[in-house]
């Protein structure tokens, strides 16, 4: 991940960049007719806006770490769960995006030294994930740059803002199930 965040072209980087810096949807994606609908622009806006807020968080991790978003959500997650560590099934459920290959993910983090699993003393069946002392100190480095990531991204927005962003947001999310 790292080498290919790293390597990207300077046409796919400029096309990028030119995307968001697009004042709207339809200048980002280069469309000419109106949306079939607000609702149709606004999941198009949302959906430019992952995007755009996921590739400096993604090479900002490829970069400092040599880890993805889903590495790293997996060591955020195990991080709040502490010394006891999760089972395995209890990450895969609480990922920001879905993972279908979280044992393959954990073998890899497992690899690298950052994450430790052992059977369960409860339950033979349960294998518990938890942090090694390496997982827990590139999570503690990986925070204050991600702190003023998260910063830059939000930054212009004010706390009123912010907290009817958060609430539209999980409105949209909650209507979907």
């Amino acid at each position: 991940m790292a080498s290919i965040l790293l390597t990207m072209s300077s046409k796919h980087t400029k096309a990028v960049d030119e995307r968001l810096a697009a004042p709207t949807a339809r200048e980002a994606i280069r469309q000419t007719k109106p949306f079939r609908s607000l609702g149709q622009e606004a999941l198009i806006s949302l959906m430019l806006t992952t995007e755009a807020v996921r590739w400096p968080l993604a090479a900002e991790l490829a970069e400092r770490a040599d880890l993805t978003l889903q590495q790293y959500n997996v060591l955020r997650i195990l991080k709040g769960a502490g010394r006891r560590g999760l089972p395995t099934l209890d990450i895969g459920d609480r990922m920001i995006e879905r993972a279908p290959g979280v044992t393959r993910m954990l073998d890899r983090l497992e690899r690298k030294g950052l994450v430790a699993r052992e059977r369960s003393t409860e339950d033979r069946r349960q294998v518990r994930c938890r942090l090694t002392t390496e997982g827990s100190a590139i999570v503690r480095s990986l925070a204050k740059p991600i702190d003023a990531l998260d910063e830059r991204v939000m930054g212009d927005l004010s706390k009123t803002e912010l907290r009817e962003f958060v609430r539209m947001l999980n409105k949209v999310r909650t209507s979907l199930r």
